[in-house]
């Protein structure tokens, strides 16, 4: 077993194995006698592999069920790409805006990552990881003339994202979609040339092993995109995060269904040891600044309110944190990433 840090798991090879040292999902074992004391700081204990993986599927349910509840709503209020948008620095947006923004965000990633539109070098096979109901997945076959594959914990947005396709003109040999885990892809080693990730990274329980599948299932030579939600990096004197900023952000993991957060350098750091190459980071939080209050606006009307009611619990909840990613935000203790490098050839 790895060895997890409580502000990210990326693995220690000079620890032992057979310790766990995470804050979200070491915090759902206390019913089993390992009780931890305190949330700011770094801390083992002994964990079985029984017990980890219990805590993966139970966090799978939660993010599944979560989806199945609140898809309806949100492509009802806010169309299809179920995500951010990009936004020009200190803007101002209605709601149609905020669609254009969402597909702007999808074209600002690829050009931050250097994908190619020449028709000799643009993507050909795109895996979309953690595809929601399958805004991008239909852009970017559209946009390239690509076969696309979504994976996705939801059943309920699997089947929206076919019949969208199928609404569309898109055929199940250009664009499908499945329920699957991004941690144990479906797919064979080396088969996509782009593998696209957006806002998918911060569901997952295991960032070792996640970015570990974007890299096996791409090609050599592919792009691998990760756009996903951060915590600040640390300084150089600091071993986590401040307990009140770790208090913030167990609220909101409660709320989404989200393990212990991690930061971008860690990212790039696990990027670096699987000898992936062009690394690039950037921090996009001032282009994403409008999006969570027009998301509490868009709750707050009468549409918002009667579709939520009609969700269930789990959407409720999720409303009600919203003003927390706010307030992350302006804190400057979420960040909003984009992470992205090339497979070597």
């Amino acid at each position: 077993m790895s060895v997890l840090h409580s502000t990210c798991n990326v693995p220690s090879l000079k620890l032992r194995p057979g310790i766990l040292s995470c804050e979200t999902g070491v915090r759902r074992l206390q019913g089993q006698n390992r009780v931890l004391k305190g949330s700011g700081r770094r801390m083992t204990m002994p964990v079985t592999a029984a017990a980890t993986r219990s805590v993966h599927g139970e966090l799978q349910k939660g993010i599944a069920e979560l989806y199945d509840e609140s898809s309806g709503m949100w492509e009802d209020i806010w169309g299809d790409h179920m995500h951010h948008g990009y936004y020009d620095s200190n803007s101002t947006s209605s709601i149609s805006d905020h669609r254009t923004a969402q597909i702007r965000m999808i074209e600002e990633a690829l050009r931050f990552a250097g994908v190619s539109d020449d028709p000799l070098e643009k993507p050909k096979n795109i895996v979309d990881v953690g595809c929601g109901i399958g805004g991008s997945s239909r852009y970017l076959a559209r946009k390239y003339g690509a076969k696309c594959r979504g994976i996705t914990l939801s059943p309920v947005q699997a089947q929206r994202a076919q019949a969208l396709a199928a609404a569309q003109g898109l055929a199940d040999n250009q664009v499908s979609f499945q329920v699957a885990d991004a941690l144990e892809q479906p797919f064979p080693d080396g088969e996509f040339d782009l593998v696209w990730s957006m806002e998918s990274g911060e569901h997952m329980p295991d960032k070792t092993k996640f970015v570990s599948e974007l890299a096996r299932v791409a090609a050599p030579g592919a792009t691998v995109i990760i756009v996903t939600w951060c915590h600040r990096d640390l300084s150089p004197s600091e071993e986590s995060l401040k307990p009140e900023e770790t208090a913030l952000l167990k609220k909101i993991c409660d709320a989404y269904y989200l393990p212990t957060w991690c930061s971008t350098a860690d990212y790039v750091k696990l990027l670096q040891s699987l000898s992936l190459q062009d690394i690039k980071a950037a921090d996009w939080s001032e282009h994403v600044a409008p999006f969570w209050p027009a998301v509490i606006r868009s709750a707050l009307t009468w549409k918002g309110i009667t579709s939520l009611l009609r969700s269930g619990w789990k959407s409720i909840k999720g409303a009600l944190a919203m003003p927390l990613m706010v307030e992350g935000y302006k804190k400057d203790l979420i960040k909003f990433a984009i992470i992205t490098c090339r497979k070597p050839e």
